[in-house]
């Protein structure tokens, strides 16, 4: 029998992961108006990996026997600059950072190791694109370009 909390944090992942896509998709549209097509580029690029992360996910839902069930996603955080839009991010992945340490404790405990894998190598993922996030505000502060 699959243990429910692992459900949970499963759940909580797909939400957070389809958030994340929706909110890097109009990001990138945002940022095309402003007339940033590398940025815009850049957002699509990380839409597509939390949609990847996503499918993952919901294929080791599935492997328990369970289906992702409807869930509310959280609200595109968007801002003025794109200063403002990475802010928005690198909160955001934090917050998937935190829920990705926690499942993958969590599964470790229980000697769910597939469940543990999978949240680590996700967790990975997240704090490398932490570190892009810091990468690319650096570049706009070091430009003198944080607003846009």
């Amino acid at each position: 029998m699959s243990d429910p909390r692992i459900i949970g944090y499963l759940g909580r992942a797909i939400t957070h992961e389809f958030s994340a896509a929706q909110q890097y998709l109009a990001q990138s549209r945002l940022v095309a108006l402003w007339g940033m097509e590398a940025q815009s580029a850049d957002f699509r690029k990380d839409a597509h990996e939390e949609m990847g992360h996503a499918d993952l996910l919901i294929a080791r839902m599935l492997h328990h026997g369970s289906v992702p069930g409807g869930s509310q996603l959280a609200p595109v955080r968007v801002g003025r600059s794109l200063a403002d839009l990475l802010m928005q991010n690198r909160a955001m992945e934090l917050d998937a950072i935190r829920l990705y340490e926690e499942a993958m404790i969590y599964c470790q405990r229980r000697r769910a190791m597939e469940d543990a894998q999978l949240f680590e190598h996700i967790l990975n993922d997240e704090i490398a694109h932490v570190r892009e996030i810091d990468a690319k505000m650096a570049e706009l502060t070091g430009r003198g370009q944080a607003s846009g």
